[in-house]
């Protein structure tokens, strides 16, 4: 649910990267921030307490140009990893408009990244979204170690509707803006829709 800030003429949007703990949902965010310009970019916030960190920040990226004379921010969240953060989750899934899944592509972690997907679908539900019907990208990531499921086996268990995926390493940052544009650009045709 993007918010409109007419003092400043910005569309506000929420992307929230989603996936099993240690997928790479923060080292996706990090590299972002650390490539984007710092008058285009806000303060990266970690909120941690014990046992979990959520990270944010927010930027205008000037080449997506404007909407009806709006530029477009987009605010970009991390939802802890592991399921048992649920409630953590449900909150940072509030007025999202655009989600990105990051798969783990690690043959171990297969039944993790199928939980986490399903926890997805459910938590969005429970909002009142449906994971169809929105801007919705997934990465699959760590593509650079020696023990990952092929790219046709990860799109038959976590991509049977097809949406835009792409393979990824976060550490070094190849697919990281293929993915952030792709939701992004999906988002973009979505307010232009006027939804």
């Amino acid at each position: 649910m993007s918010f409109i800030n007419y003092a400043s003429r910005e569309i506000n949007c929420k992307i929230v990267y989603y996936g099993p703990g240690l997928c790479g949902k923060t080292t996706n965010l990090q590299f972002v921030y650390q490539k984007t310009a710092p008058e285009a970019k806000g303060k990266m916030i970690s909120l941690a307490t014990e046992t979990e960190r959520t990270l944010f920040f927010d930027f205008l990226p000037l080449a997506l140009g404007e909407i009806r004379g709006f530029k477009t921010r987009f605010h970009l969240y991390t939802v802890p990893g592991q399921v048992f953060y649920d409630a953590s989750r449900k909150l940072i899934l509030k007025g999202v408009d655009g989600v990105v899944f990051v798969a783990d592509s690690q043959e171990e972690r297969m039944d993790a990244n199928m939980e986490s997907i399903e926890n997805l679908r459910i938590n969005l539900t429970e909002q009142g979204y449906d994971l169809d019907k929105i801007p919705y990208v997934i990465q699959y990531n760590k593509r650079d170690l020696p023990n990952v499921v092929s790219v046709d086996e990860l799109r038959k268990e976590l991509n049977p509707a097809n949406i835009p995926d792409f393979e990824a390493c976060a550490t070094t940052g190849e697919g990281v803006f293929e993915t952030l544009k792709a939701v992004a650009k999906l988002i973009l045709i979505d307010l232009k829709k006027g939804k």
